[in-house]
């Protein structure tokens, strides 16, 4: 078995472990329920599979996932003291390492009671992800799935960051070249090969998606106070285009 297939091989089983998990995350993210205890969650299903959390061999980092409501957008720690309540959008971006390979996916949703304007602020970030990775092929560049990102959140009514990104990923969970939700003309010199693999992530906000950081160091949320959401999965670059691993 050659590397490419030894890659291919581990990250589509892998990937389809953290799909699932993920899945079971967002049923067990109820009303009352803690973000830490989310967190513990989370790890006993990476463990229970066999897999090995990712997230918390982020230097500094201690946790499996990434968990954010309303404002906060990336990089939430899990707290004892915070609590899903009625009405919160949640997001939970979550990894695991499988057979020395990396995956990542993020799945934002609302908890509880909603109204149209939040279901519509959801169903075009997945749209908007839905486009990237078709965007994803054999040719194209990193500036196509850019483009597919800001143009679709824009049309939609919402605001793109410019400060994150999503990324390659493979032995190292994050890797060259990252992937902006805002399209880059530079981007254009990073074309898309055979047996890639990436990590495709839209992060918008319902205003300005001007973010700052919070104070425990790691949490970015919107300066204006707006809703965020963020959807990601990992992708692998077929002849066909891109098969959805997460």
């Amino acid at each position: 078995m050659t590397i490419v297939d030894e890659k291919i091989a581990a990250m589509r089983e892998g990937g389809k472990h953290l799909r699932e998990i993920k899945h079971k995350l967002e049923d067990y993210s109820i009303i009352g329920r803690s973000f830490m205890e989310i967190e513990k969650e989370a790890m006993r299903l990476i463990h229970e599979c066999g897999a090995d959390a990712n997230f918390d061999k982020v230097p500094g980092y201690h946790w499996a996932t990434c968990i954010n409501k309303n404002e906060g957008i990336v990089h939430g720690i899990p707290r004892d003291d915070i609590f899903v309540e009625d009405g919160d959008l949640i997001s939970i971006d979550l990894g695991l390492l499988w057979h020395g390979w990396n995956l990542d996916t993020s799945i934002s949703f609302l908890a509880g009671k909603s109204n149209d304007e939040t279901r519509h602020f959801l169903n075009s970030g997945q749209k908007a992800l839905e486009k990237a990775i078709h965007a994803a092929k054999v040719g194209n560049s990193v500036y196509d799935i850019s483009h597919q990102i800001e143009k679709s959140i824009v049309r939609a009514g919402y605001d793109p960051t410019w400060q994150l990104t999503g990324h390659y990923i493979g032995r190292e969970l994050h890797e060259d070249p990252y992937i902006p939700c805002v399209a880059d003309k530079h981007d254009r010199r990073h074309v898309i090969k055979l047996h890639d693999t990436m990590a495709i992530e839209v992060m918008y906000a319902q205003g300005s998606c001007e973010l700052q950081e919070a104070e425990d160091g790691w949490t970015y949320e919107t300066v204006d106070g707006s809703l965020t959401a963020l959807f990601e999965n990992t992708v692998l670059i077929t002849e066909n285009g891109a098969e959805v691993l997460t």
